[in-house]
């Protein structure tokens, strides 16, 4: 979701049972946020300079309590609201699911007689009501080192580690941390030191620890891993590949439905292999040790967009729960998106969200064309300044040119990398390929942090005010501005705005987006792809997709998945493989 779009969404949902991540990497953004919130929540504002040692950490435990203050706040007065039309007690329980057993009684109660009966079911209503974990998200790859004025390394003060201690810190309870991108030692063994996230003597946590995985693998690498240090992952949360907003992490044609089969399957054989590395470990640092594993949820986001396949997930494959959360860009009452960028969101279409080369990582990026940010960019480029000021250094990894670290989408970089483009004896087509590759870099510290300070009208950072935004797919079906009950009814499936009817099932929609990378990775690789090595990841991509297809095919006659072009999608998407194959020669035959 970006830096700035969930930066305050507690403080918009949590009061209404609504869960929401904030991101905590960007500590200038985070600053900017307390010097608007404390006068919201009418306290004083105390700047923490970047004079104060730690001051990083410091500005991440106080935002997150500033926050967890207001919401706790946002609750009291909530439970002492009257039941009536347009209270914000009504709309909690008019949003939960028809199936909800707070639900039910609601409604009763709300057919019944005033009188002592009413009364008895208002109480126990209010009883009822809790706010939404409020969550936050570590990029585990954004962990650079951190220096003092001597030069030397600061102990544990790296970015990723600074972050996770700012939340360890805060007093939020009922609460997760999310880690995504995968593993990261150093801040994994960093977790061994916070005592926040043990259990206590029953087994419950203060303080979760999610992890987003990609596939059963890694889950069972990183909750390994985080086991034999006496860590106990609560939830893995599955992200398809490609069909998800911001960086997208593609698998090896591994489809969203046969990693979550071989969850489902193996479910089981995890929390037992996870719990015996776990109980010994904890045993071993003197702690009494448990009789049974803790709770393990299994969720999973990316590209879901309807009641059907949101049930269908939560039935046939178990998961805990789903993530929504491209489609709530266009929910203002639940996230940060300034005026421009939304009118932008609302008119979307397939073609305006790009799979890019824009983010300094390396990593393919999901981009809306059309932004500030993109414009901006281009201005620069037309003028013969590309690049952008580094102010933030969050994503400085490259050393090419430099001792230090830079960011590739910086003018330093960019300027560098052009001359020696220059320098260098290439064929035409070859050189605007490269330097294309170069000037695609775009600042996402800045960019994907500017909406929050444009929307509140709070300098974050003099004259730099673009806005970049990452939505997955997805966004080009939702294509109205709505408000968070008209959302959460078209969740549960008491409404539909979805336009049109045009929308692939999020298999075939994941599907297809892999088929595109495919075709694409392999036109890079044209001349490569009879080196051994290079033929034989591909012929398994491929494989991989076929398996999928024919994954699909079986769980359409054991479940039914109701779209009546489901079957002709896969018929079409297991030809163009076909194809593909053929055209670039890369095995004898594909095994449907």
């Amino acid at each position: 979701m970006g830096l700035a779009f969930t930066i305050d969404s507690p403080v918009k949902v949590a009061r209404f049972g609504v869960a929401s991540v904030v991101s905590i990497i960007e500590d200038r953004l985070i600053e900017t946020m307390r010097s608007y919130y404390y006068p919201f929540a009418k306290l004083p504002f105390v700047p923490i300079t970047t004079k104060e040692k730690d001051y990083r950490s410091k500005r991440i435990t106080d935002y997150l309590n500033l926050v967890n203050h207001i919401v706790n706040g946002q609750i009291q007065k909530l439970k002492n609201e009257v039941f009536e039309v347009g209270s914000e007690i009504m709309k909690y329980f008019e949003m939960l699911p028809d199936d909800n057993k707070a639900k039910h009684l609601y409604r009763r109660m709300m057919n019944t007689e005033s009188g002592p009966e009413k009364e008895g079911m208002e109480s126990w209503l209010r009883s009822q009501v809790i706010p939404g974990s409020i969550d936050v998200n570590i990029m585990t790859k954004l962990d650079k080192n951190n220096f003092d004025k001597r030069g030397a390394l600061v102990e544990d003060g790296s970015d990723a580690v600074s972050a996770l201690r700012g939340y360890a810190n805060s007093n939020l309870s009922n609460s997760s941390i999310i880690f995504s991108a995968g593993m990261n030692p150093r801040l994994y063994n960093f977790l061994g030191k916070c005592s926040q996230f043990d259990a206590d003597e029953n087994g419950g946590f203060s303080k979760k620890i999610i992890i987003k995985v990609s596939d059963y693998r890694s889950a069972l690498i990183q909750g390994k891993y985080l086991a034999k240090k006496g860590i106990w992952v609560s939830e893995f949360r599955i992200e398809s590949g490609l069909n998800c907003g911001g960086h997208a992490f593609a698998s090896d044609g591994y489809l969203l439905g046969p990693i979550l089969e071989e969850f489902k399957t193996k479910k089981e054989e995890l929390i037992v292999s996870l719990f015996e590395l776990y109980n010994a470990a904890i045993k071993l640092k003197g702690r009494k040790g448990f009789h049974q594993p803790h709770p393990m949820n299994i969720s999973v986001q990316g590209g879901i967009g309807t009641a059907a396949e949101d049930a269908m997930l939560h039935d046939y494959y178990g998961v805990t729960s789903t993530g929504w959360g491209t489609p709530f860009l266009l929910v203002p009452e639940a996230t940060t998106v300034d005026e421009a960028t939304l009118i932008l969101l609302s008119k979307a279409k397939k073609e305006d969200i790009i799979m890019s080369n824009n983010s300094p990582l390396g990593v393919p990026f999901h981009y809306l064309k059309g932004t500030s940010g993109e414009l901006e960019k281009l201005q620069r480029i037309e003028k013969g300044n590309p690049g952008s000021p580094c102010t933030e250094k969050h994503l400085v990894s490259n050393t090419e040119f430099t001792k230090e670290p830079i960011c590739t989408a910086s003018a330093k970089y960019q300027k560098l990398k052009m001359a020696q483009l220059q320098s260098l004896e290439m064929e035409e087509h070859e050189y605007q390929k490269q330097l294309k590759n170069v000037l695609e870099k775009e600042c996402l510290c800045i960019g994907l942090s500017n909406a929050a300070a444009t929307k509140y009208e709070v300098p974050f950072l003099k004259n730099l005010k673009a806005v970049t935004i990452c939505p997955g797919p997805n966004i080009a079906y939702f294509s109205r501005v709505v408000s968070l009950q008209t959302m959460t009814d078209h969740i549960y499936g008491r409404a539909n705005i979805i336009a049109g009817t045009d929308r692939p099932h999020l298999f075939i929609a994941e599907l297809s987006l892999y088929i595109s990378y495919l075709k694409k990775h392999l036109e890079e690789d044209a001349g490569a792809i009879q080196n051994p090595k290079v033929k034989k990841y591909y012929n398994g991509f491929c494989q991989n997709l076929i398996n999928g297809i024919a994954y699909y095919r079986g769980l359409q006659q054991s479940i039914g998945l109701g779209e009546q072009n489901f079957n002709e999608s896969l018929c079409g998407a297991e030809n163009e493989i076909n194809n593909i194959h053929a055209q670039y020669a890369l095995a004898e035959y594909l095994i449907a």
